[in-house]
């Protein structure tokens, strides 16, 4: 896997410039990858990303919030995502929305008292209002706690977004996913990167 994403640390050469050059090489072959991913997922999610922005629109405009969930890198993410609704550049107005992982108490209490795969759909449970809107990363799609958050979310009348990649994993499978993002890699960073672009562009239509 090191060897994959970093070759250069391989390189049977001690020779400064010439690994300069191949940091370099790698650099730029990363970037290709991300700049295509991203123009793919972008055309073939354009008119869907349209639809989600109308319809979270919508909900924030009849007084509903986001709550956002994820984990690992993908926590990192919901939260930079409930920030960037809650806290946006520049004069966009300012939108309620919160982060599911931010009380790591609850988190610790929810997964030590009951599981790990309710920490989210316990927290939308309690703290949801019908017209909300739930938000769920994942790079592979098969979160064990994201899949009860999001039939949770459904049965509560959220609208329901979600974040995967690869082939979708079993989000894609989900009938209680309303818009399913799907970003075609198996590369952990690549995903992220994509996802990321994806929820800013998704913020950027909702906040015009």
């Amino acid at each position: 896997m090191t060897e994959s994403l970093y070759p250069f640390l391989r390189a049977p050469s001690s020779d400064v410039d010439e690994l300069v050059a191949l940091v370099r090489a790698s650099t730029v072959t990363k970037v290709h990858e991300t700049i295509r991913l991203r123009e793919e997922v972008f055309e073939r999610e354009r008119d869907r990303l349209a639809v989600c922005a109308r319809e979270m629109a919508e909900r924030f405009a009849a007084g509903g919030r986001l709550l956002a969930f994820g984990n690992g890198g993908s926590s990192t993410d919901a939260q930079d995502l409930a920030s960037l609704f809650l806290n946006p550049p520049g004069e966009a107005r300012p939108l309620p929305a919160f982060g599911l992982t931010n009380d790591i108490a609850v988190i610790t209490a929810l997964s030590n008292d009951v599981g790990f795969d309710v920490v989210f759909s316990r927290q939308v449970a309690a703290f949801c209002r019908n017209g909300d809107i739930a938000v769920g990363l994942s790079t592979s799609g098969n979160s064990t706690n994201l899949l009860p958050a999001f039939d949770e979310a459904r049965r509560r009348g959220l609208l329901t977004v979600g974040f995967a990649g690869g082939d979708g994993g079993r989000m894609a499978e989900s009938p209680a996913i309303d818009h399913l993002f799907v970003v075609p890699s198996a590369s952990v960073h690549r995903i992220q990167e994509a996802q990321t672009a994806l929820y800013h562009v998704l913020w950027e239509l909702v906040a015009s």
